[in-house]
């Protein structure tokens, strides 16, 4: 943000020192026909008013942050910061601040007349259709920042990304890898959750070993001194140790960028959030169902495309498609037991995931059975029982 307000600042600096270099050149008939001695009026206007403008986007966004973390979840705060739309009105306005601030003290130093004017005028117009532009782009994006569907599609979109920066993509049943005898464990020493793994820093490792590296934690796991994230058969220096640690970057919390897992935790709490007592939206709950079903079926196609095999000289564990169901539907179905509508879409939704690679079928089946108890257990009537077990049957038997 402060870079593009900088940019602002500099634009208004050189066109300043431009004013008084070649204003010259313009000739004084012609900046009295344009009404070149109106541009102190008007940077007084633009500089008062831009200050109001960015007060209230400032306090607009910070009300959206509060209503999220109230309303939807706290976790999914981090997507609304990071907007570029955002961020670009508030560095625009407050950009639009500093230029007529700059504007003003280079006209009261008196260095240049009238045709000087000229230049600095035809800026300040060029920074009026600027915030305009970005003004009504700021209006129509405010409507639905912050709202729940608008999260819930960030959040989706950022699951999305997140499948394909893992690397390799790929996905799998649970699957435990025997370390052999004597091979080297790598452990961190920081406390915190790994939210990037620099792959083509351990294929430089592999490489110099001549030999495997395996790792044993993804993004998106806790990390700790006790916890190992790599090993490798070959015996590393110290040297090379330091570099395995520095592929790992811990941070105190979890981020979406190389972890899809997160994206479905967010989207299961968006949804539990909106099944609670307090809140009762159950149409919440089956948008978030939809847009769950979407990233575990774009990670299912991925695994379906994928040209590159799991296993290189760097062992990458697949992504384990039973937490992937876990993660997302079993809250879901914990909350949403006694609605008729969320667990008959549940149902549908895992059906449509075992369509779509029958592979899963396995697993999908195993929680839509969960999510079928659940509902039994839940549900008073018998009219909404019997629906729901009909539902079942239809797709599981």
């Amino acid at each position: 943000m402060w870079f593009r307000a900088g940019l602002f600042c500099v634009f208004a600096i050189a066109l300043a020192l431009a004013s008084a270099v070649v204003g010259h050149v313009i000739s004084y008939e012609f900046a009295t026909k344009v009404g070149a001695s109106s541009v102190d009026s008007i940077l007084n206007v633009l500089a008062s008013s831009m200050l109001a403008v960015t007060t209230f986007s400032l306090t607009a966004m910070v009300s959206a942050y509060s209503g999220a973390t109230s309303n939807i979840t706290p976790r999914a705060v981090q997507l609304l910061v990071e907007d570029s739309t955002a961020q670009n009105a508030l560095a625009t306005f407050l950009g639009s601040f500093l230029f007529a601030i700059v504007g003003i003290v280079a006209l009261s130093t008196g260095f240049y007349g009238e045709s000087g004017r000229v230049i600095l005028l035809g800026g300040t117009i060029f920074v009026i259709a600027t915030i305009v532009i970005t003004f009504l782009r700021w209006i129509e994006h405010i409507t639905r920042f912050g709202r729940v569907n608008d999260t819930i599609a960030r959040v989706e979109m950022a699951a999305l990304k997140a499948i394909s920066a893992v690397n390799p993509p790929c996905f799998g049943p649970r699957k435990r890898i025997d370390i052999p005898p004597g091979a080297t464990r790598i452990y961190l020493e920081h406390i915190g959750r790994i939210t990037h793994v620099d792959v083509a820093v351990l294929y430089e490792v592999a490489k110099d070993l001549d030999g495997h590296i395996a790792l044993s934690a993804l993004p998106g796991v806790m990390a700790n001194p006790a916890r190992m994230v790599a090993w490798t058969s070959v015996r590393p220096d110290k040297k090379q140790v330091e570099r395995l640690r520095s592929a790992f970057t811990v941070a105190n919390d979890r981020a979406f960028d190389h972890d899809p897992r997160f994206g479905l935790v967010v989207l299961s709490e968006i949804a539990s959030r909106a099944l609670s007592p307090a809140v009762n939206d159950p149409g919440t709950a089956i948008a978030v169902i939809e847009a769950g079903t979407r990233v575990l079926s774009a990670i299912v196609a991925i695994e379906e495309s994928a040209d590159e095999p799991c296993i290189d000289s760097v062992i990458v564990p697949p992504l384990s498609f039973p937490e992937l169901l876990e993660d997302f539907y079993r809250p879901i179905a914990r909350d949403g037991a006694g609605l008729i509508e969320v667990a008959i879409r549940l149902q549908k939704s895992l059906a449509a995931l075992a369509e779509a690679e029958p592979a899963a079928r396995a697993d999908c089946a195993a929680a839509a059975a969960e999510g079928l108890t659940r509902a039994m257990t839940a549900m008073t009537a018998e009219a909404d029982r019997a629906q729901i077990a009909r539902i079942h049957r239809r797709y599981w038997s």
